[in-house]
């Protein structure tokens, strides 16, 4: 081992780093790492969410291709597969890649813009498409309820007494702005909504023309029609907002070429709004917006064509809509502020049916997008050889999931965390427990058990570190190394150990 490399940034503070049993000293609490992690959690009271919901279920092996186990891939799903050659490549990523319908977004992970978060799902998962999308939006555990959403819960906390006495000088706008057929519970606060919601685009517009032109597409006829839909104008008008939500859509305005809409429901539309929304210095901190039709059981590709078809029209769609708003954002200057991320009621099974569809399943990857991400790769591809549940078919059930390596409420602490500032004692309460780090939002991998350095579930990004991160061994962590390894600094906490199994070299870039 070399220790000049591993005790390059060395100075104050000695903890246990173990050399076959002999002890060496570590990295101090003055280190590049120390003062990384120290900044990851720092308030930022201006940043913004934006929550994307891929309503129905989406298919992620087909979304995010395994490329690493292509053959078996094909194997399992011959009748929908997408050819290899016409598979998205990812810059320095050679394990995925994307559907080819994806390159908007294919350009934003070349970018360092869009981040993969690998087989996500929850424990005992649920595969009802009302209770899982349930369980995804209160962050619950699958046997638990909740009458308000993760996001809700938040919003309450940081500006509690909501909705008496709002709009007021502290915080003029609405807390939350959702576009879509869907009332998210998300937003759902403990007393209340914590949102502004209109069903569709052309409502949206109504509520700028004073309510004008307000319509729906599920009131019955005649004059209960009508004075559902007069209520519904009232609710609107009434939440005091609606001048302030005019003003920044009229002082804002979209710098990028987004996609033509087919429909006002298209989600480029709704992200266009937002875009210009934010422009124009509205200060909601969170926005909601959907993209439905990922119910794919049959027909999701075409029999003469794998890569054509109703996935590849929805992916196309995510694909262009996304990265047009993101670079809308950049153009606009605020691209800093914002932080984006997409989820579905679940992920769907391993194997194809023999309907060129897919059926309900379990984990499926995550995207988290913006400038502020700091890892783009969480967790590993699924590998097919050996993280399907059954592990072997029978004639029986020939039916495979995908194992989850993430529970999704990982991500949403670190959104709350990491992204929004929140202490974690906060974000443990409003998620129920405390949630173990991607990092995600951070330069730093560390560990949260005691394992061996390949070991991926050892790891928070569910991936032994790489060469550019900065590593933590947490207290109570025994890591053993029986390789040579290049990072850029290793910081040891106090009954933390490196347990190094033979002569190994630690190089520490700085």
């Amino acid at each position: 081992m070399k220790r000049r490399d591993f005790l390059a940034s060395a100075s104050a503070m000695a903890l246990p780093v173990m050399v076959n049993g002999f002890g060496i000293t570590s990295l101090s609490n003055r280190s590049s790492l120390v003062r990384s992690l120290m900044g990851t959690a720092a308030a930022a009271t201006d940043r913004i969410l934006v929550i994307i919901y891929l309503n129905g279920g989406n298919d992620g092996l087909n979304t995010v291709i395994p490329l690493q186990y292509y053959s078996k891939y094909q194997s399992i799903r011959t009748n929908i597969a997408i050819p290899q050659n016409k598979v998205l490549t990812l810059s320095g990523m050679a394990e995925a890649g994307l559907h080819p319908s994806m390159t908007g977004m294919r350009d934003m992970y070349n970018q360092g813009r869009l981040a993969i978060i690998n087989s996500v799902s929850y424990p005992n998962p649920n595969q009802s498409h009302h209770r899982s999308s349930d369980i995804w939006m209160t962050a619950t555990d699958a046997n638990q309820y909740a009458n308000s959403g993760w996001a809700g819960r938040y919003l309450d906390n940081r500006f509690p007494g909501y909705p008496q006495n709002y709009p007021n000088d502290t915080m003029k706008d609405p807390l939350a702005l959702q576009i879509g057929v869907l009332n998210s519970t998300s937003l759902l606060g403990p007393q209340s909504p914590m949102n502004i919601s209109v069903e569709n685009v052309n409502n949206f517009y109504a509520l700028l023309n004073g309510g004008q032109g307000l319509a729906s597409s599920d009131l019955p006829c005649c004059e209960a029609g009508e004075m559902i839909k007069h209520v519904r104008q009232q609710q609107l008008l009434s939440t005091g907002y609606s001048g302030q939500i005019k003003r920044a859509y009229d002082a804002g305005s979209t710098k990028a070429t987004y996609p033509a809409a087919g429909t006002t429901t298209e989600l480029s539309e709704q992200l266009k709004i937002v875009a210009r929304l934010i422009h124009g210095g509205l200060q909601t901190k969170i926005y909601f917006v959907e993209l439905g039709g990922f119910d794919t059981h049959g027909d999701q590709v075409t029999a003469s064509d794998t890569t054509v078809g109703t996935h590849a029209n929805l992916l196309k769609k995510l694909s262009e809509a996304v990265s047009s708003f993101q670079n809308d954002l950049v153009l606009q200057g605020t691209a800093d502020r914002v932080v984006g991320m997409t989820f579905s009621d679940f992920g769907r099974r391993a194997n194809s049916n023999a309907s060129r569809g897919t059926d309900h399943g379990v984990a499926a990857p995550m995207f988290v997008f913006g400038t502020g991400i700091k890892r783009q790769m969480v967790g590993v591809v699924p590998d097919l050889n050996n993280d399907l549940e059954p592990p072997t078919t029978s004639p029986t059930n020939e039916n495979q999931e995908i194992k989850m390596q993430v529970d999704f409420r990982r991500i949403y602490s670190d959104i709350l965390r990491d992204w929004f500032g929140a202490q974690s004692t906060v974000t443990d309460s409003l998620l129920f427990r405390n949630f173990k780090t991607t990092s995600l939002f951070s330069n730093v991998i560390e560990t949260t058990a005691s394992g061996a350095w390949p070991d991926r579930s050892i790891w928070s990004a569910g991936r032994p570190p790489g060469v550019g991160d900065y590593v933590r061994v947490n207290p109570g962590h025994v890591v053993a190394v029986g390789q040579n390894i290049t990072v850029r600094n290793i910081e040891v906490e106090g009954g933390g150990e490196l347990n190094i199994l033979g002569n190994y070299t630690i190089n520490t870039t700085g």
